[in-house]
């Protein structure tokens, strides 16, 4: 099947959709210079996550529902947020499982995992000349599997990673503690306030102390914990999601 022939519904989370639209703009401008043809159901609202993350996953089911609704049609959905897509792949078994449901919870994939897995690249011709460190998320990179984490033994990888390397002028930057928690985990950064601030500036510190410029990551609920912590000390470094820089040209 050629790219061109491959339907994707695009999926942009609703705090992305509200906050960093810039996100799900570059994430639609990515899929289509990969020639994909890409949809956006105009109809769709949240997964359900934040509901099913404070214990109400019961009082979910109709979102869930609609979510199934609005993109049974798609040969994938791909969504910039590995938390979202996760929750839609391994928490949507509390719906009845028909073959759409589970169609779209096969068909589900986090946009680095879409990009690498299924399209096959890597390289994807941009530039962005600038010293990168690279937040990888609880969800994406433990739930998702889209990397090696530090407490397993084995063979390393990651797809953030491969798509990072190829980018043009760009440094990542070794971190000190690569894969630690940030500390927001949705509703656990407002009940743990304290806890959450703390992880989340210890996370902060790291790339601080690595000469980032830029963090990254794919989940961009983590990466507004942290840029929230950034901005309210005047910290030195500039947060910006991987689709941004997967779609840059600088």
């Amino acid at each position: 099947m050629t790219n061109s022939a491959i339907k994707v519904g695009l999926f942009i989370p609703c705090y992305v959709n509200q906050l960093y639209p810039q996100v799900g703009i570059a994430t639609l401008e990515l899929l289509e210079k990969l020639g994909v043809d890409v949809y956006y159901p105009e109809g769709q609202t949240c997964c359900g996550q934040p509901l099913g993350n404070s214990g109400y996953e019961q009082d979910s089911k109709g979102i869930c529902n609609l979510f199934v609704k609005n993109f049974n049609d798609y040969d994938y959905i791909v969504g910039p947020s590995g938390s979202c897509i996760y929750h839609v792949k391994h928490h949507f078994d509390i719906l009845e499982q028909t073959p759409e449901v589970k169609r779209v919870r096969n068909n589900a994939y986090e946009l680095c995992e879409f990009i690498v897995k299924i399209l096959g690249k890597t390289d994807l011709g941009a530039s962005f000349p600038h010293k990168v460190g690279l937040h990888k998320s609880c969800h994406g990179l433990r739930g998702l599997k889209l990397g090696k984490c530090s407490e397993v033994q084995g063979e390393h990888y990651s797809t953030e990673e491969d798509l990072l390397k190829e980018v043009k002028g760009l440094e990542l930057m070794a971190l000190n503690r690569k894969d630690e928690c940030c500390g927001f985990g949705g509703t656990f950064a407002v009940f743990e306030e304290a806890i959450s601030s703390k992880m989340g500036k210890d996370r902060v510190q790291d790339h601080i102390d690595s000469d980032v410029e830029v963090l990254t990551g794919a989940d961009h609920s983590c990466l507004m914990h942290m840029e929230g912590i950034v901005n309210r000390n005047k910290q030195p470094l500039k947060v910006m999601h991987i689709a941004e820089i997967l779609n840059s040209s600088l």
